[in-house]
């Protein structure tokens, strides 16, 4: 039987924020692999499975050590998590191509918003006005980073809207399952799933990638699987609410790559337009936590 983890806040803020540097690393060998840096462009596609199939594999080599006990899997549920995860991955990782990793990774911060809202028909959540205040902050703080004038408008940022709204869809089933089984199902499940999926969605695209990116892809995989394994870990051994906030280290981690690998800084823009994202965020994690802490018996 799954045994919770014992409370520990300063080793679960450690484990968010290492899960936000290999997050922003992900998408850093994306954009490279989107690149012909290293061969001909891969498809985001391509990209996408090489991901999933390196997760699983380096996931499957953690079960063969740890031999965890699985339960009851719930296999319509992970169809529909892992199809809306598989689908706001390979948007993120089209659109890194394409813009700044910063500026892709602070809108698809954006997904909480989303998540909020899908809750309302899907879970039948009722919200506040605090959470629609928090919400409009957020979608302001993504329409300054879409740059929406004719001169400055970025389309493939668009790509990462996508992917913000695939990321909220998949929170949405990752709750339903959260109660049903253990952290480390969910992820060889999630990864099987996506990796039977994207294999079937790339076969039209697929092309023999260079030993240079095979060995991104495998990369890839790997730090997914690390970022995963780091986040679950953190998310077991303090609220919700507390860890929320040092998630935000994955921008900072996606604009230190940026800069150092792209010779990309971030502009005023992105900075306003992220700060505005984490604020209306941080405000819904606030009140998130006022809330469930009402709700504790006294």
């Amino acid at each position: 039987m799954f045994q919770p983890r014992p409370q520990n806040p300063a080793l679960a803020a450690a484990f968010i924020t290492v899960a936000g540097a290999f997050i922003a690393l992900t998408t850093l060998i994306a954009k490279a692999l989107g690149s012909d840096q290293f061969g001909d462009t891969l498809h985001p596609l391509q990209i996408s499975q090489g991901r999933f199939i390196f997760a699983f594999m380096a996931l499957s080599l953690a079960a063969a050590v740890l031999r965890p006990t699985f339960g009851k899997i719930h296999w319509g549920l992970h169809l529909t998590r892992t199809s809306s995860g598989w689908v706001g991955v390979s948007l993120m990782f089209a659109a890194v191509a394409y813009i700044p990793l910063a500026d892709a990774t602070a809108i698809t911060f954006v997904n909480p918003v989303f998540a909020m809202m899908l809750a309302i028909p899907l879970l039948g959540e009722r919200v506040g006005p605090i959470r629609w205040l928090a919400a409009g902050i957020a979608i302001i703080g993504a329409m300054v980073l879409l740059r929406p004038t004719p001169a400055t408008f970025q389309p493939a940022a668009l790509l990462a809207v996508g992917a913000a709204l695939a990321f909220g869809f998949e929170v949405i089933f990752i709750k339903k399952l959260a109660n049903r089984e253990s952290p480390f199902q969910l992820l060889i499940i999630n990864n099987l799933v996506g990796m039977g999926i994207s294999t079937l969605a790339v076969l039209p695209f697929w092309q023999m990638p260079s030993p240079e990116q095979w060995a991104l892809l495998a990369a890839l995989g790997a730090a997914m699987a690390c970022a995963q394994a780091c986040f679950v870990n953190g998310m077991a051994r303090a609220d919700a609410s507390f860890v929320a906030p040092f998630s935000y280290a994955t921008l900072i981690f996606a604009a230190l790559y940026d800069a150092l690998f792209y010779k990309a800084f971030p502009d005023l823009i992105t900075c306003i337009g992220a700060s505005i994202i984490v604020g209306g965020a941080v405000l819904l994690a606030v009140r998130e936590a006022r809330h469930a802490s009402s709700r504790e018996p006294r």
